[in-house]
């Protein structure tokens, strides 16, 4: 828990890290700006009650240490505030609190008496990852007013109504910026989490509490999916019990495939919904996003804003997809078609090695082609991905979700074809199922490995050292100093991207590889407590981000589950079973197959259509909310109009 000091103001919050050969007048000018007072504490709701806000609200700004004392860099500062001026901020980002009547509520200043567990001043109402994310909300709304450029650097133009913050940051000015981790508060929920062996499931309202919205949300669907897969696993067990060389049997494990990867992502829907709901979250409004640190280009008016800011031509971003972007990934996914015919001619020569000398050591070689694919798979991803992240920076998209949506596009599109195409080769064109599997194992199992070391062996042994500092009781100054040199967690992109890897080796192939789902599900139990020791142990606390679902992460697994449907009725209808029904005609078979996979396809969007996203409670409560706040809106527009004539005709 925060401590809160006889001034009124919380324990340090966040860190904020400038460079170490910061000019001083630089120095001095931001800690300034960061300190000055806000007018009647920000946002007034209204007018008559002016007199319960409160009056001085400045951030407090303070050293880690002196200049003596901080030789490597003197210029960290620790970032807090008064309660008063966080739950102004809560009601300017427009956080939702669970009401007295139990309803999720947007959270205002002069009714915090009606919320649910306000007590006295406060204290404790909001999470500490919920303070953290309102002060970084303060720092990066705060804005130039008069300066044409940051003092100490000429060629860090400013422009009134720019982000203060924004541009220490892209000038690297300012190196960094984090939160502070709790080191109680972590204790409890590493307990919790992962240090004991449960059968329970992930305590996901504390995750939410420290980590916010956002992580929870994904470490939800993690455990979603896993839970999904149980079906699957065991169906795929009890196939153990067959004869493997006979692929007839694969029909059922496509058609119950096919359900499988429509339903599980419905119900998800309706679960985040649920989710959101209660964390308030789903009808939250969004808030305006800013441009992103790295954007530039010629001053002008944003014709929103009416801010003087940096704009830049939209034909000239086209031009640089279109004519750079494009042709870029099209050379890579013609390389990575490249390197799959190398490796199907490694295949053959292991293939024709093993005919000719079929012993152990010959058998084993089968398996090598397979492995060095995979792991050049993870290389050239990795590869990829930097290229990817170079090329959508250059691109210079203004928002940082225009950047993401492009850069998930391209990392999907790349990813999708380097790890599935042999698979939809060997299925499609070759048409050798016993290959399909064994390379379908070697895929997964490799990956597997290789992630499992990456993600979690290598990291604890890395920094072993500072993971048992973390839970030790250590002075504030050493604390700081210690998570500085933290790594920085770069977000859940490469997470996501690889349950939606570990989604299509299931919803596409799984039919010939029955134990694929009992492989994920092992992999993913695993994942979910070396994640969260990673989260605990490994990385500087994140920002909350207050998500209300999965984002564009919910089109990407959608549209998997749209192909899952095409490659499994195509499975289907290569199957012996259903070829003896057509023993003479080969295009009564291809029509028999289209025609069932349109009417899944239908089936699916209809059920998309009939299953509401959010649960009928859900939407009748976001419905009365919102017939409550329009009756409230008209209400104080009829009280104001007269009292603000009458403060207008006193001032005359």
């Amino acid at each position: 828990m925060m401590k809160v000091s006889g001034n009124g103001f919380c324990s340090p919050l966040v860190v904020v890290v400038l460079s170490p050969d910061t000019k001083e007048e630089t120095v001095a000018w931001l800690l300034r700006r960061m300190r000055e007072k806000q007018q009647d504490g920000g946002t007034l709701t209204g007018l008559l009650m002016i007199k319960d806000l409160p009056k001085s609200a400045e951030l407090l700004v303070d050293p880690l240490g002196s200049k003596v004392e901080e030789k490597e860099n003197p210029n960290i500062f620790l970032v807090t505030a008064s309660w008063q001026r966080l739950l102004t901020g809560a009601e300017d980002l427009g956080l939702f609190k669970e009401f007295n009547d139990g309803s999720m509520r947007s959270f205002t200043f002069i009714n915090r008496h009606n919320f649910k567990e306000f007590h006295g001043d406060g204290d404790g109402f909001l999470s500490m990852a919920e303070c953290q994310y309102i002060i970084k909300h303060e720092l990066e709304t705060l804005r130039a007013k008069d300066e044409t450029h940051v003092p100490g650097y000429a060629q860090a133009k400013l422009y009134p109504g720019k982000s203060i913050i924004r541009r220490l940051q892209s000038k690297k000015i300012m190196i960094q910026m984090f939160p502070l981790h709790d080191k109680e508060e972590l204790k409890r929920l590493s307990f919790k989490w992962y240090k004991k062996v449960k059968t329970s499931l992930q305590p996901l309202d504390n995750i939410r509490h420290y980590f916010g919205e956002g992580l929870a949300l994904y470490f939800a669907f993690l455990e979603y999916f896993t839970m999904a897969l149980v079906p699957l696993a065991l169906l795929g067990l009890l196939y153990c019990q067959f004869d493997w060389e006979n692929y007839d049997k694969y029909v059922f494990f496509a058609v119950f495939n096919l359900i499988w990867c429509t339903v599980i992502l419905e119900l998800w829907k309706r679960c985040s919904a649920s989710l959101a709901y209660h964390w308030g979250t789903l009808s939250r409004k969004k808030v305006f996003e800013e441009p992103r640190p790295g954007f530039h280009g010629i001053l002008g008016f944003n014709p929103v804003t009416g801010r003087e800011e940096p704009l830049y031509p939209n034909y000239k971003r086209q031009l640089r997809i279109y004519l750079v972007s494009l042709p870029f990934v099209l050379l890579c996914l013609y390389l990575s078609l490249y390197v799959m015919m190398i490796y199907f001619q490694m295949e053959g020569w292991a293939l024709m090695l093993y005919d000719k000398d079929p012993t152990f050591c010959t058998k084993l070689f089968l398996y090598i082609p397979g492995i060095i694919y995979a792991v050049v798979i993870e290389i050239m991803n990795l590869i990829y991905r930097y290229a990817a992240e170079f090329l959508t920076e250059w691109e210079n998209h203004r928002l940082e979700s225009s950047y993401q949506n492009h850069l998930v596009l391209k990392v999907l599109v790349f990813n999708f074809l380097n790890c599935f195409a042999s698979l939809f080769y060997i299925a499609f064109i070759m048409q050798d199922l016993v290959l399909l599997r064994q390379n379908l194992a070697t895929l997964l199992i490799t990956s597997q490995i290789i992630n499992q070391f990456m993600e979690a062996f290598l990291p604890y042994w890395l920094q072993r050292g500072r993971n048992k500092m973390m839970m030790m009781e250590i002075p504030l100054n050493e604390q700081v100093r210690m998570e500085i040199h933290m790594s920085t967690y770069l977000g859940t992109f490469d997470d996501y991207l690889e349950l939606f890897l570990l989604f299509g080796y299931i919803s596409l192939f799984s039919s010939v590889y029955p134990l694929a789902a009992v492989l994920v599900v092992l992999n993913n139990i695993t994942e979910i407590y070396s994640d969260a020791f990673k989260m605990c142990n490994l990385y500087k606390r994140p920002f909350s981000d207050p998500a209300a679902n999965i984002g564009i992460w919910q089109l990407a697994f959608e549209a998997m589950s749209v192909i899952a449907i095409v490659t499994n009725c195509t499975l289907i209808g290569m199957s012996p079973q259903v070829r003896a029904y057509f023993p003479d005609s080969e295009m009564h078979l291809m029509l028999w197959t289209v025609a069932i996979e349109h009417g899944l396809l239908a089936f699916k969007f209809i059920v998309a259509f009939l299953v509401p996203d959010i649960p009928k409670h859900i939407r009748i409560n976001l419905a009365r909310l919102d017939f409550e706040s329009m009756e409230a809106l008209k209400k104080k527009k009829m009280f104001e109009f007269p009292v603000m004539r009458r403060v207008a005709g006193e001032k005359e």
